[in-house]
């Protein structure tokens, strides 16, 4: 098997990125959005560490991408303090105890809807930062507040996307959530890309939150005093208060939602450990099999066994391999994952190097539309029910993917990445609790998510809709590791095709030879041959969503090979960010998006 590196690489758009990648040796931050890397990058300026400046950044993103990411969504962080092992920061709430299957039949539902407070799982994303601030920041709570509160009472710019989200579900606010209307709608004015948004209410709750804590007695004593009444207070008051009454669903039938103030107390964040495999000397670390994570280790595992030709995501040759392995670990995905099983089961196998030398016998040169998950010992692999993406209806604040080939409004999520001049990193991935998820809470400023559209009303899957268990999660924050030692982390926005676009990165910089911003801005493409984690869940068996960037004659062949291409504009799939460290000399880098115009790096 030989190692050469891709020829496309000095023949591509790929040779002149649009930005420089960042270095420096002080600190670098990246997100989604260009005032979240600003804070992150303050907080790092004045004195803060990683830690500190993810959590400030966080906050940010609540206020200034509301249609991507809420406060009463769900995070999921790798992170890795210096000389410490990482770890996954678990940020995904369970169903609520009384989100039953029989509670969903008796409503005369047979799947979850997409929009909607029944389709709620415990808010984790607040308790998810706010841990990690106490456990590994040195700043105190009001001082990571600061930039969050000072965005949400003073304003400003919204981004095109959020308002063109607003816009577009303007009438379904006024019909049907008007206290989202009175939000985001203010004296009936839509409001345009560019103008000053504020959210007053949210600054109001970040405030009581502080003045929970304050009369603790220790940083961390303060924080958890707020998150108490988060948990336990007003805020969770508000929310399920909020939630017993019905409105509509995306289901066009209106329901009440279950989540009660059990639910809130009953969890807790954890902290686990990541699963992890290497791959060309680098070691690949995600989440657990409640995400989709391990999607990228299998894929991985899977093109370990094809030579450089085979794995260059600008050739015909080496995008259909890459395709036919993403459908492959996808339908092992949607067969195995999950957190609803009596017996939780070992699934390691699934990224061995043995399972992904079987896997790779079945990629042939042709377009497989057979949904094909794998085989192991003792346990079933559950085939979902596979609906054609052209038999399909939607509806508005429905699902979550980047991709609008069809119009309609959808969530989506964020990403950050950290790291900082002691060498502490941070990727972060928030998400759900998006404004046009669920009607907006009046004194909150911000709705409850919908992440539990991504279980099935099926006992018999492994991420069936369980009391007290994770729905699978989309989110999925990566690190890096060398000889022992993290050297960089990231991610990217995206429902499905987080790892499918991470995985591309991946590809172009340890085997391509790409510079990070390099591999962000070359052309990329997905599979949609998968059982969507979003409502309506559906599946193209030979779907490939390509950006028109990639050369003419890939695209013919890839269609010559059987894949069904979609073509999009060529700046408009992923947001990936990262950030990266040589732990021998200390020197540090970043790279952005620049598909939107909105996700930028910084640092010194």
């Amino acid at each position: 098997m030989t190692h050469t590196g891709f020829a496309t690489k000095y023949t591509t758009a790929a040779a002149t990125p649009t930005r420089p990648t960042l270095r420096g040796s002080f600190g670098m931050s990246a997100s989604t959005h260009w005032l979240a890397t600003a804070s992150a990058q303050s907080v790092l300026e004045r004195g803060g560490n990683a830690f500190d400046a993810a959590v400030a950044a966080g906050f940010v993103l609540h206020v200034v991408e509301p249609h991507l990411n809420g406060p009463a969504g769900d995070m999921v962080a790798l992170y890795a303090p210096m000389g410490r092992d990482p770890r996954v920061l678990m940020g995904q709430g369970p169903a609520p105890a009384r989100a039953t299957i029989q509670h969903f039949a008796a409503e005369g539902l047979d799947s979850v809807p997409g929009a909607g407070a029944l389709a709620a799982a415990v808010p984790a994303a607040v308790e998810a930062w706010m841990t990690l601030l106490a456990d590994h920041g040195t700043w105190e709570l009001a001082e990571v507040l600061e930039y969050a509160i000072h965005y949400a009472e003073n304003g400003h710019p919204i981004g095109h996307q959020a308002a063109a989200v607003i816009g577009t579900m303007a009438v379904h606010f006024e019909q049907h959530w008007p206290t989202s209307a009175s939000l985001w709608i203010p004296d009936q004015k839509l409001p345009a890309a560019g103008d000053n948004v504020k959210n007053v209410a949210y600054a109001n709750v970040l405030k009581r939150l502080i003045e929970a804590g304050s009369a603790a007695n220790t940083r961390q004593g303060r924080i958890r005093e707020s998150l108490k009444e988060w948990k336990e207070g007003f805020v969770a008051q508000a929310l399920t208060t909020f939630a017993r009454r019905p409105h509509r669903h995306s289901s066009g039938t209106d329901h009440a939602g279950v989540i009660g103030l059990s639910d809130f107390s009953d969890f807790n964040v954890c902290i686990e450990e990541p699963v992890s495999m290497d791959f060309r000397g680098t070691t690949v670390l995600k989440a657990g099999f409640w995400s989709q994570g391990p999607v990228l280790l299998q894929c991985l595992a899977i093109l370990k066994n094809f030579d450089d030709e085979h794995l260059d995501p600008s050739t015909a040759l080496g995008a259909h391999t890459i395709i036919e392995a993403l459908k492959l670990a996808m339908a092992d995905r949607d067969s195995f994952y999950g957190d609803s099983r009596a017996e939780p089961a070992d699934l390691t196998a699934l990224y061995s190097d043995a399972y992904g030398r079987d896997r790779a016998q079945l990629i042939s040169d042709y377009a497989s539309k057979d949904f094909r998950p794998g085989a192991l010992p003792g346990i079933p692999a559950h085939r979902p029910p596979l609906v054609n993406a052209l038999d399909s209806t939607s509806a508005l604040g429905a699902g979550e993917p980047t991709v609008r080939i069809t119009g309609e409004t959808r969530g989506d999520t964020c990403h950050l990445d950290v790291v900082d001049r002691y060498g502490n990193m941070v990727s972060a991935t928030p998400s759900g609790g998006w404004l046009q998820s669920s009607p907006a809470i009046p004194e909150l400023g911000f709705a409850l998510g919908t992440r539990l559209q991504m279980t099935w009303l099926d006992e018999s899957s492994p991420s069936a809709l369980r009391p007290g268990a994770r729905p699978r999660t989309t989110l999925s924050p990566t690190l890096l590791m060398r000889d022992g030692r993290v050297v960089a982390s990231l991610g990217s926005p995206g429902g499905d095709q987080q790892d499918q676009w991470q995985l591309l990165y991946l590809l172009r910089t340890l085997v391509g030879g790409y510079t990070p911003q390099e591999a962000i801005d070359a052309p990329t493409f997905h599979t949609s041959a998968l059982a969507s984690s979003f409502w309506p869940r559906t599946w193209n068996a030979l779907g490939v969503i390509a950006e028109d960037r990639l050369q003419p004659e890939v695209l013919a062949e890839l269609r010559e090979r059987g894949h069904d291409v979609t073509m999009v504009d060529g700046w408009s799939l992923g947001r990936l960010s990262t950030v990266l460290r040589d732990p021998e000399t200390g020197q540090v880098s970043a790279a952005a998006n620049p598909r939107g115009n909105q996700g930028y790096a910084a640092g010194r």
